[in-house]
């Protein structure tokens, strides 16, 4: 299996037939990728979630986005949090990942990994600077509803900013 060869007088017209082409900016509608790349992609989130880190790294390296998104957002970086896979997060963020990226709804990386109880995940997130107040619920929310205590003094809240929190929350789970 190789690129289709061409003839050397058949080059000159594709060539101006290509370039004559405009070429669409905007991102294309993922039901319009070919099977193998839809494969591909979930072949990656699959990755992320069951942590299989060295083989992430490759495609990682030879230039799969870092902050690549599956249909609901989630990025590789999130799915990897979700499920606790320490190794591939932390992989993930050396490489450069962004910490911060919200889902379609709303949800950050770190607000998953507390919900979760990950509390490595919830350390290695905050070392590599995810910001707790951050989504919908954030961390520190869920951190209070689920009195997760370790992590509200990872995210070092003081006494007057439980109280605030505490207040918005329902009465259920203060």
């Amino acid at each position: 299996m190789g690129l289709p060869q061409q003839h050397p007088d058949q080059e000159s017209s594709q060539q101006s037939t290509t370039q004559a082409q405009p070429q669409s900016a905007a991102p294309r509608d993922p039901s319009q990728l070919p099977p193998e790349a839809l494969d591909l992609v979930t072949k990656l989130f699959d990755f992320a979630r069951q942590g299989k880190t060295p083989e992430l790294r490759q495609y990682i390296t030879a230039g799969i986005p870092l902050n690549l998104t599956n249909h609901k957002g989630d990025t590789l970086l999130m799915l990897a949090s979700y499920y606790g896979q320490v190794e591939t997060l932390q992989m993930l963020l050396e490489k450069g990942a962004d910490v911060n990226v919200l889902n379609d709804r709303g949800q950050s990386p770190i607000a998953g990994a507390v919900f979760k109880g990950y509390d490595e995940v919830v350390r290695v997130l905050v070392g590599g600077g995810a910001d707790p107040r951050a989504g919908q619920p954030n961390a520190v929310e869920s951190a209070m509803m689920f009195k997760r205590e370790d992590c509200m003094r990872m995210f070092d809240i003081g006494e007057a900013e439980r109280e605030e929190i505490a207040q918005r929350l329902p009465p259920s789970v203060r």
